[in-house]
């Protein structure tokens, strides 16, 4: 299904460009309300993360919303996965979430979670558009939307988060360090953590509006890896600007990526003969976390790049858990999107159960190295393996790495460039590998 202004993560760009406007976004709050109100009368959730667009477009959002005479309910800054359970529990026709996730503070989104609490089905964005084509009307006055302030939405979500480990777990003596990326998870995560036992010392939880995942975070965890050292913590937690992502640090200063996190959590599913179905991961997941998993006896199934696609294959497969390496990881029998605060506690749950370090954990998988070149085209073809001296080529890298590693050409969704992926248990061979590979895609798309 074609659409102009949805990608696979709702509607996303810098602010000020177009669709990022206030006039789109006004439009774009009187287009979903029109839609919605179709079902009979309705009230939304809008919540944002920390940058200070957000101000700009909650009340955009909330003019177009009235004009459509819809309710709004605001939440103000909260993280993604929380608007995703706050408009399931609050029986809301959708839950509207501001945010660009990991992107820095000038770029900003609009996405929608339907009344379950998931992404909205493709012909609801597709009826969304198709109102946006519509001139703009506005209602009668005594039909106008009114808004509201839901001002316990963050003891609503800390609670929840809790009821997804045991209520007996207690993590005293755990000493863990949260960087919050200047983001949504800033008063949010620090509760959580504190409120089921632990030590928590937090980074990155005084946003200002423009530091929003700015040199800390689940993509920068540098300076929480030097933290946790340096404060002889066990472990450290990092989520991205909205929470949706999580990456872990061990007691050493180690990264613990979605690969590794999703490996974990798998584990102790099947430790407590919960585990249903295959996990799911995505074109770029790690080998090394297929082969660990099998070991389990368990299947890795891989969907496209991207959360949505992951959330389509679980669920077409009745599985539960799916996750992709940044950190986005899907825990379907404990809330409905990804959420970088339920993941992190499903972990510590597991240590807590185990009696186990996060690095002892983490030691029945090994990563391979994977080598990753980004190469700028001119055009990108639909079948990159359809073009014979790329075909030629990935067939003799096939033989050199002799089952023990893997190729993926895939073009970027957003740029033009495709990208070279290379994954083995010799670093040696791969890095040169794909240094060739990229060679011949650069000269055969030239």
């Amino acid at each position: 299904m074609s659409k102009r202004y949805f990608g696979t993560d709702g509607i996303r760009g810098r602010v000020g460009e177009a669709p990022i406007t206030p006039d789109f976004v006004l439009k774009l709050g009187w287009a979903a309300g029109q839609v919605f109100r179709e079902q009979g009368p309705a009230h939304v959730l809008v919540g944002k993360d920390t940058r200070i667009s957000g101000y700009m477009f909650e009340s955009a959002l909330e003019a177009g919303l009235s004009a459509a005479g819809v309710d709004t309910h605001l939440l103000g800054p909260m993280p993604t996965p929380a608007i995703a359970y706050l408009t399931r529990t609050l029986r809301a026709r959708t839950g509207i979430v501001i945010s660009a996730s990991h992107n820095p503070y000038p770029d900003n989104g609009i996405k929608f979670f339907s009344a379950a609490g998931k992404k909205l089905p493709d012909e609801r964005e597709a009826a969304i558009e198709a109102m946006l084509e519509k001139p703009m009307s506005t209602v009668a006055s005594e039909q106008l939307g009114k808004a509201m302030r839901i001002a316990d939405a963050p003891g609503r979500y800390i609670e929840f988060c809790k009821s997804t480990v045991p209520s007996c777990m207690d993590l005293s003596g755990l000493d863990i360090v949260l960087d919050c990326a200047n983001g949504a998870t800033y008063h949010i995560a620090p509760h959580v953590f504190s409120e089921v036992g632990a030590r928590v010392s937090a980074i990155g939880v005084d946003p200002d509006g423009f530091n929003i995942n700015r040199d800390c975070g689940s993509t920068r965890p540098e300076k929480l890896q030097r933290e946790v050292v340096a404060r002889g913590a066990d472990l450290g937690i990092a989520f991205d600007g909205d929470g949706d992502r999580v990456v872990m640090v061990d007691h050493t200063g180690a990264l613990v990526d979605g690969d590794e996190l999703l490996y974990i959590i798998a584990r102790s599913r099947l430790a407590a003969g919960k585990m249903q179905g295959p996990v799911v991961g995505t074109l770029m997941t790690n080998l090394g976390l297929e082969h660990a998993l099998a070991e389990l006896g368990l299947e890795l199934k891989r969907a496209k790049v991207g959360d949505r696609y992951v959330m389509e294959m679980l669920e077409s497969c009745d599985g539960i858990l799916g996750g992709e390496n940044s950190g986005h990881i899907i825990c379907l029998d404990r809330t409905t999107t990804g959420d970088g605060i339920v993941a992190a506690l499903q972990v510590l749950a597991e240590m807590w159960r185990s009696g186990k370090s996060l690095r002892e954990l983490k030691q029945g998988m090994t990563k391979y190295p994977q080598v990753l070149r980004n190469v700028r085209v001119r055009h990108k073809p639909d079948d990159l393996t359809a073009i014979e001296p790329v075909q030629r080529a990935c067939v003799a890298v096939e033989r050199r790495l002799n089952g023990s590693g893997r190729i993926l050409l895939r073009p970027s969704g957003t740029e033009p460039v495709i990208r070279v992926m290379l994954e083995g248990q010799d670093a040696d061979l791969i890095e040169q590998l794909a240094g060739e590979l990229a060679e011949v895609v650069a000269r055969s798309l030239a």
